[in-house]
């Protein structure tokens, strides 16, 4: 069989050509493989089946499985279809505690301010529509904030008679000053709560949520970081955060099966959240009084603990700093060019492996539309909120051959070349 031909039966069948001729690494088990190793990048690509059509920078909305998890995953649906009623009228409860408080073990938590939800929408909607809103109330959010999130607060002023007031977050700050002042200048008496993104959904940029919590509580603000772009993504200790309120979705960075977030409440704080839905039991003092949704797939809770278990042994920081050098690898190549609009920060340290660019003379929609079809590189326009551009978010999985493809795409398409 001649090589075209064989590769094209590997798309048949849903395999990569890719990964099978431009590295010697094998598929196996993440503990066995040897982080000291110069090709261990090759080594964690090969632990992903990719698809061939076309490289993948949209892991922003969905981080699919390894296949190491995926494999543990199915074998969690076919046991819970085994032992069907008899499994969920026992142990799904406890089991489901037990994977929450893997997460919170990962995050820096203590097990009883963390529950599992079906993603950052619901965690945050949770505290928006419970909170204890009186009418004259003042929130604060940013433009750049995810739009259902600012959907759920137009409902709370429809509901409650309370104000929101949104800011606009500096794209290039010179300092994290500047980015606290402009929320600071938004604060009356009357403010309760403030959303703050941990990171920009639509830029990647890294908030410094620390010093905005602090500003925050200095003036009897509490804070709600949306943190759904976080977990899994970039090292950090939720406890040193000292927000309030924390949500995320745990099939994004993390790679658990879609349909997993995480809702964190710093401890004493749910008594006062009303619950969206009403629990088994009502008024529990705990947070499992905001955590009642029904029957839910069980099987993707099981899940959480093989996917905590994967990024553990690959190591956080470590992750982290794959993610943060394939995105300045290739950001770094584009970002000065004429006609060219890098839309995330320079500083290393205000980003991870999210960035956003755009050209001047391409609409982002027509710009997503033809790296698909002449480069075969997918990803997403974004036109709003002041940013104008596609949003880059490659994976560990991405080589710096993938991205070598798209700084070309790039150069070609802004006259660069």
């Amino acid at each position: 069989m001649k090589k075209r031909s064989f590769i094209k039966s590997l798309a048949f069948l849903g395999l990569s050509s890719t990964s099978i001729f431009n590295t010697k690494a094998e598929v196996k088990s993440i503990k066995d493989l040897d982080f000291s190793a110069p090709d261990i990048w090759d080594q964690i690509r090969a632990a992903y089946k990719l698809k061939p059509d076309y490289i993948n920078l949209e892991n922003g909305y969905y981080c699919f499985l390894p296949e190491e998890t995926l494999d543990k995953y199915i074998q969690h649906l076919r046991e819970v279809n085994y032992q069907a009623s008899s499994y969920m009228r026992t142990v799904q409860w406890e089991n489901k505690a037990k994977s929450a408080a893997k997460v919170a073990e990962l995050v820096g938590a203590d097990p009883e301010e963390v529950v599992l939800t079906r993603n950052t929408t619901e965690s945050i909607d949770l505290i928006i529509s419970g909170y204890p809103w009186k009418s004259g109330d003042e929130a604060i959010v940013s433009n750049q904030d995810y739009g259902s999130l600012l959907n759920m607060f137009e409902l709370a002023e429809r509901r409650y008679g309370i104000k929101v007031k949104r800011i606009d977050i500096p794209m290039h700050p010179e300092s994290d000053e500047e980015i606290i002042s402009v929320y600071e200048k938004a604060i009356t008496p009357k403010t309760k709560l403030m959303m703050v993104p941990h990171i920009v959904n639509i830029t990647g940029h890294i908030l410094p949520v620390r010093k905005i919590a602090d500003m925050a509580h200095s003036h009897g603000v509490e804070i709600m970081l949306d943190g759904a772009h976080a977990v899994g993504h970039f090292d950090f200790n939720i406890s040193e955060l000292d927000c309030d309120y924390y949500g995320s979705s745990l099939h994004k960075w993390l790679s658990v099966p879609l349909g997993c977030g995480m809702l964190y409440v710093k401890k004493g704080k749910s008594e006062k959240i009303r619950p969206l839905l009403a629990p088994y039991e009502l008024d529990q003092k705990t947070l499992l009084n905001l955590n009642h949704t029904g029957t839910h797939p069980v099987s993707t809770d099981l899940a959480v603990i093989d996917a905590v278990d994967f990024q553990q042994k690959m190591g956080s920081k470590r992750k982290e700093d794959r993610l943060r050098y394939i995105q300045k690898y290739w950001s770094d190549q584009v970002r000065d060019l004429p006609g060219v609009i890098v839309n995330t920060p320079r500083d290393p340290q205000r980003s991870c492996g999210i960035a956003n660019v755009g050209l001047e003379a391409v609409e982002p929609i027509e710009m997503a539309r033809i790296l698909l079809e002449k480069y075969k590189i997918y990803t997403v326009g974004i036109n709003g909120a002041g940013v104008r551009g596609c949003r880059i978010s490659p994976n560990v999985y991405t080589s710096e051959k993938d991205m070598d493809q798209f700084v070309k795409a790039i150069k070609e398409m802004s006259g660069n070349a």
